[in-house]
């Protein structure tokens, strides 16, 4: 009898018909009633799930019996309940490593964006207002000689920092929980605290992991320590910024422009960011091209896979 999967969320195509092949194969569909109780009445004799986005948790995953695997077709693990699938003896595995040139290629579109005020100035210009040469209204800033300052240096954090450093000639400072002498020394990078981070740096760009220590990491505290001129940038989560204090830190001018990914509520139907022409607002698109999802989904799928036939798959969360 094949072993079961439950695909919770879209997949690739390609992946979903390789799954078909081998497995007993239900795949969720929010459109046929509550997710929840698909979910629950799935689950029960269920050997293992795939997908990404959905929380999943004690409260739609009690009734499994033998599930052995939830291969989460990302890498931020933040909407599992880690604990309560270590307790279960269910392994999660995400997919690392495949998407940090594109996030750090998409904090970059941010970057720049945000500090050359692309978004607003494209609106003004197809709304007809170009009808003289630009203003100091119209400036932004400079971004090649500046200073990065990068808070969580990991794999994306330094991705981005690359980008500065051999692509803009910039001075890199970055935070973490300990130094990285291993990717900060190319890149002649300068470990500090967050307060001289904040205080030096023409543009801050987060790239931590979610965690009890990042959440909120972002308040009007940190904010106030930027200088005017400087650019925000967010490609972590959105939690790990508070959004009041930021949307306040824009009104204010306290900062210049930010350009955000993530948000604490997505997808973000309405904001007081929106009100604003100094943030690009972006739908969490950190991985989100046609080569890097696919990268994810194959991943993703041999994971599951080793899992179910009896090996420890490469990138477990809780192995």
């Amino acid at each position: 009898m094949k072993k079961k999967v439950v695909v919770f969320s879209q997949i690739d195509s390609t992946v979903l018909a390789q799954l078909e092949q081998d497995y007993q194969v239900v795949v969720l569909n929010p459109k046929q009633g509550d997710i929840n109780e698909q979910i629950r009445t799935e689950v029960v004799d269920a050997d293992a799930m795939i997908g990404a986005g959905r929380l999943l948790n004690e409260n739609n995953l009690a009734p499994a019996q033998k599930l052995k695997i939830i291969s989460t077709v990302s890498v931020g693990y933040d909407n599992y309940d880690v604990d309560y699938l270590t307790k279960n003896n269910i392994w999660l595995a995400n997919t690392p490593h495949v998407l940090t040139e594109t996030t750090a290629d998409l904090a970059f579109t941010l970057l720049v964006s945000a500090a050359r005020k692309v978004p607003e100035l494209d609106r003004w210009t197809k709304q007809g207002e170009w009808k003289r040469t630009v203003g100091p209204a119209q400036f932004g800033q400079d971004v090649f000689g500046k200073t990065l300052g990068i808070i969580g240096l990991g794999n994306i954090g330094a991705a981005v920092a690359r980008r500065g450093f051999y692509g803009f000639n910039m001075n890199i400072l970055y935070h973490n929980r300990r130094e990285k002498l291993e990717l900060a020394q190319p890149l002649n990078a300068r470990y500090c605290g967050l307060d001289e981070l904040l205080s030096q740096s023409d543009f801050v760009v987060v790239a931590v992991d979610l965690n009890p220590e990042s959440k909120a990491l972002m308040g009007q505290a940190q904010f106030e320590k930027m200088q005017p001129h400087a650019v925000f940038v967010n490609i972590a989560r959105g939690s790990v910024v508070d959004e009041e204090a930021l949307v306040n830190a824009l009104q204010q001018k306290q900062i210049f422009a930010a350009g955000l990914d993530v948000y604490q509520k997505e997808p973000l139907q309405s904001s007081e960011l929106f009100n604003l022409s100094n943030v690009v607002t972006l739908p969490h698109i950190g991985s989100a091209t046609a080569e890097t999802r696919l990268k994810m989904a194959k991943l993703a799928y041999k994971n599951l896979v080793d899992a179910l036939e009896g090996k420890t798959p490469q990138y477990l969360v809780n192995g």
